[in-house]
């Protein structure tokens, strides 16, 4: 069996510029509706896109629903989250 090694991010610019992913989890709180209409509006999804997202997190638990920057993802967690979406970067 192989051993993972993982590797440190050096510095708080390499953090900011590495790829991250930005996930939506499931909740019973928010309707489809809400959640679609916030991923369009934040994450500048496609409404067919942000629909397939909305299903895949209800079924599946959570979804990866953007991948970029720290910088760039962060303001739409931020604001997914103001909204009372539940969503984390990874």
């Amino acid at each position: 069996m192989k051993k993972q090694q993982l590797h440190s991010i050096g510095s708080a610019s390499e953090l900011l510029t590495s790829r991250m992913e930005l996930v939506l989890f499931n909740d019973d709180v928010n309707s489809f509706d809400f959640i679609i209409e916030s991923l369009i509006e934040v994450c500048d999804h496609e409404p067919e896109q942000a629909e397939q997202c909305a299903l895949i997190a209800h079924f599946n638990g959570k979804c990866g629903i953007k991948f970029g920057t720290y910088t760039e993802l962060s303001v739409m967690n931020n604001e997914l989250n103001t909204r009372g979406i539940s969503t984390v970067l990874a």
